[in-house]
């Protein structure tokens, strides 16, 4: 997959192009089913699929108090994309001056840069200033601009569209099961592993420790059975996030131990998969009642990933 940071003309070299247009924070089965039709069409055509976004969030220009945080990495959606067998992936900065294009503007935009065959999107996808363009512009001026509009339906679950809304409610409120649903496959953090205290090392249980980023959201505080990958291979992780508060001095973070796994991956990218919430964050009155409570969480954990 080839990916783009900026606004680039590709028209002349991939001359029969299918674009995705969406935020596709999460990359949830409702975007899975849009990039597939767009991947389904292109191959039709002997083209390209190009999903088209930006790399933040339009509120962080228009209200950026009321910016959502972003469920995944831009790394992570990178990989997710990829998987989906997308070609070509543009995820370009959302500024003051984009905000400023109207929809006609914006079509003429994709006209010149990428001179589409189709446009595939959802049914709630806007743009231009304002967001004053709709499905229903897109359906009813594109053939002016050179390409066919096709709306995805909206994939629903217990009545009501599948949106990146619900799954950070569902994620914030731990509900990890219908997050799953949702996202179609287990909530997954992406990240670079990170120098700690050191500490796990001496009590039998090293972790691989990464940040939580300020604009992420984060399932609460607790213990959880997950699966890790790293560098292609698949392990069984016991993961804890939260300040560790039988310590003292500690940050919120991230901290897994990679069951059965040594070697050094400090600044190597991680990949941990919540499968299963184990307990609450808990404040134990010494090292030796945390290390006990540990063992119980790590046979816990073996016996959940049997069923895996």
């Amino acid at each position: 997959m080839e990916i783009f940071k900026k606004l680039t003309v590709l028209k002349d070299k991939y001359p029969r192009l299918v674009v995705a247009l969406g935020m596709f924070d999460g990359v949830h089965i409702g975007h899975q089913s849009i990039i597939r039709r767009a991947v389904e069409l292109a191959r039709e055509c002997d083209g390209k699929c190009l999903v088209f976004t930006f790399s933040n969030h339009p509120r962080e220009i228009f209200a950026p108090d009321a910016c959502p945080p972003a469920i995944h990495s831009p790394r992570l959606r990178q990989q997710l994309m990829a998987e989906l067998s997308v070609d070509l992936y543009m995820a370009i900065p959302f500024t003051p001056a984009f905000a400023k294009h109207t929809p006609e503007e914006f079509m003429a935009m994709l006209q010149s840069h990428f001179a589409p065959r189709y446009v595939v999107t959802g049914p709630n996808y806007t743009f231009g200033r304002g967001g004053k363009g709709s499905d229903r512009l897109l359906m009813r001026c594109g053939q002016d601009y050179g390409f066919q509009a096709e709306i995805c339906p909206a994939v629903l679950r217990d009545g009501h569209a599948v949106s990146s809304t619900r799954i950070r409610k569902l994620i914030l409120a731990g509900n990890l099961a219908k997050a799953e649903e949702f996202l179609g496959r287990p909530f997954t953090v992406l990240g670079r592993v990170r120098h700690g205290d050191q500490r796990g090392r001496t009590i039998g249980y090293p972790t691989a420790n990464l940040d939580i980023p300020e604009g992420r959201v984060m399932l609460p505080n607790g213990v959880y059975a997950a699966e890790t990958i790293y560098d292609g291979q698949h392990y069984t992780g016991l993961a804890n996030i939260g300040d560790n508060p039988t310590f003292e001095g500690c940050y919120r973070r991230l901290e897994v131990h990679i069951l059965g796994f040594q070697g050094d991956i400090y600044d190597q990218l991680l990949e941990v998969r919540f499968r299963a919430q184990l307990r609450d964050e808990i404040k134990f009155p010494g090292v030796g009642a945390l290390v006990a409570q540990m063992h119980k969480d790590e046979a816990q954990t073996r016996q959940l990933a049997a069923r895996w």
